[in-house]
């Protein structure tokens, strides 16, 4: 659950940047790309904290 939560967080900041980027004139394929990296680490950085210990 944290994940998701995670996730839609990090979405929604997504989506503000992309939004801020599109309105700043910065043309569309330099978006996506930097969408696609800000996403892999989005999820890299969600998947680190919210993983759970192992107890060994």
């Amino acid at each position: 659950m944290s994940f998701a939560l995670y996730m839609v967080g990090f979405a929604i900041f997504l989506a503000g940047l992309v939004w801020g980027a599109f309105e700043a004139g910065i043309p569309h394929v330099y978006i996506g790309i930097g969408a696609l990296v800000i996403l892999g680490i989005g999820i890299f950085s969600a998947v680190s904290r919210t993983r759970t210990k192992d107890p060994s």
